[in-house]
């Protein structure tokens, strides 16, 4: 465990969610006034300075249900919760967050959340409780105490098909996750070779190699390594897949793993004329339910506040 990551938590938990709440305003400006929860927390991996990479990476196991879950979570949708609440951004979709114009103007060097957020949002949480709208009882680790406020929570029944699948693809042999990620890559337009990286001799240290042609006729070789790890992918597992691309003149490279990848992995990606693709657990299960790899949508329907909330 990083030394930062206790560090970090013996933060008052109030004040950890009062130090993501600019952070999450800071990332969204640079991103364009609008972005997915998972762009923002990336753009915090790589771009924070108040928030530690390791703490929002940082996983634990709940004593209650055995599940996996990262801490961090439940303090950013709580952070954002109260920046809607206090009008600085909205919710136009599931896992969108905007900016609303109160957010575009606000100038961070003076922002208090205490101040300019928790006196607005603090009473909407109150009311809210009383009422016990759209509730949802969940687990949270080190006694903090957690909002009645199911709505905000990520790790809704909804997404646990998400922890399901990376936990089943965890659970198989390599040759069979190898598989997996090449009949990934296949979906999203490579044209699989049926040589490289696929007999398991003398591959340059590939899990796959295919081509891909573009509109206008021009091919490209596309290397492909997998890793089925619990840890963060570091820096150092970039530079060896880039020198085993070297070895077959692949001009473009996807790193596909079950886990994540540290700041200095994403900015090692992005060096040079060749730049890698990183997909991560997350962006696995966004392409399996794009594709529909091996999995059948089951149609739901999430209320709107038109349901939930009194005049």
């Amino acid at each position: 465990m990083s030394e930062l990551i206790p560090e970090f938590m013996n933060i008052p938990l109030l004040e950890r969610e009062n130090r993501i709440m600019p952070e999450v305003i800071r990332c969204l400006l640079s991103l364009g006034g609008e972005a997915s929860k998972k762009e923002v927390v990336r753009d915090l991996i790589l771009t924070s300075e108040t928030i530690p990479e390791d703490y929002i990476e940082y996983a634990r196991v709940s004593k209650q249900s055995g599940k996996s879950y990262k801490p961090f979570d439940f303090q950013f949708n709580f952070a954002v919760k109260n920046l809607e609440y206090a009008g600085y951004v909205t919710i136009p979709k599931r896992g969108m967050i905007k900016l609303t114009d109160k957010g575009v103007s606000t100038n961070l060097d003076i922002f208090d959340s205490e101040e300019m957020v928790r006196k607005l949002s603090e009473p909407i949480f109150e009311a809210n409780k009383k009422k016990k709208v759209n509730t949802t009882e969940q687990d949270v680790s080190e006694n903090e105490d957690v909002k009645d406020e199911g709505s905000i929570l990520e790790n809704s029944q909804v997404d646990s098909w998400r922890s399901v699948l990376i936990n089943a693809l965890k659970a198989m042999s390599p040759k069979k996750f190898e598989l997996f990620c090449r009949r990934l890559v296949k979906q999203m337009g490579v044209e699989i070779d049926a040589k490289i990286g696929v007999q398991y001799v003398a591959d340059g240290g590939l899990d796959g190699f295919g081509y891909i042609t573009s509109d206008e006729f021009r091919t490209t070789r596309v290397a492909i390594q997998a890793k089925r790890w619990e840890g963060n992918v570091s820096s150092p597992e970039i530079d060896k897949f880039r020198g085993s691309m070297d070895k077959h003149n692949a001009e473009f490279g996807v790193f596909i793993t079950t886990s994540s990848f540290t700041k200095n992995a994403i900015e090692a990606s992005r060096v040079g004329t060749r730049v890698i693709t990183l997909i991560d657990g997350d962006t696995i299960c966004d392409l399996v339910a794009k594709y529909e790899l091996e999995v059948t949508p089951v149609m739901t329907y999430e209320l709107g506040d038109f349901y939930l909330k009194e005049e």
